[in-house]
C-alpha cells in the first residue's frame, strides 16, 4: 500500500517538475541573450537558462523513481 502511494507520488511530483520546467525554461528558450538570461517586460520577470536544467534533471529523476517503483510493485 506504501509502495502505492509513493508511486503516484513520485509520478506526481514529476508530472509538476515538467510543467515547471516548461513554464520556466521552454516556453522562452529562444528569448535567452548570450548571457543566459531572458526578460520577461509583460510580468517583470528575469528568467535563466540552467534553470531548464535544473527542472529537467529534477523530473526525469522522480519520473525513473516512480517508473522503478511501479516495477518493484509489478515484480
Amino acid at each position: 500500500m506504501i509502495g502505492k502511494i509513493a508511486t503516484a507520488l513520485l509520478f506526481g511530483l514529476s508530472a509538476v517538475l515538467y510543467y515547471l520546467f516548461y513554464t520556466q525554461y521552454f516556453k522562452w528558450r529562444n528569448c535567452f541573450d548570450p548571457s543566459g538570461r531572458c526578460f520577461d517586460a509583460d510580468n517583470g520577470v528575469v528568467y535563466s537558462q540552467q534553470s531548464g536544467i535544473v527542472w529537467f534533471s529534477l523530473a526525469v529523476l522522480s519520473m525513473c523513481a516512480s517508473f522503478y517503483l511501479l516495477w518493484r510493485l509489478k515484480r
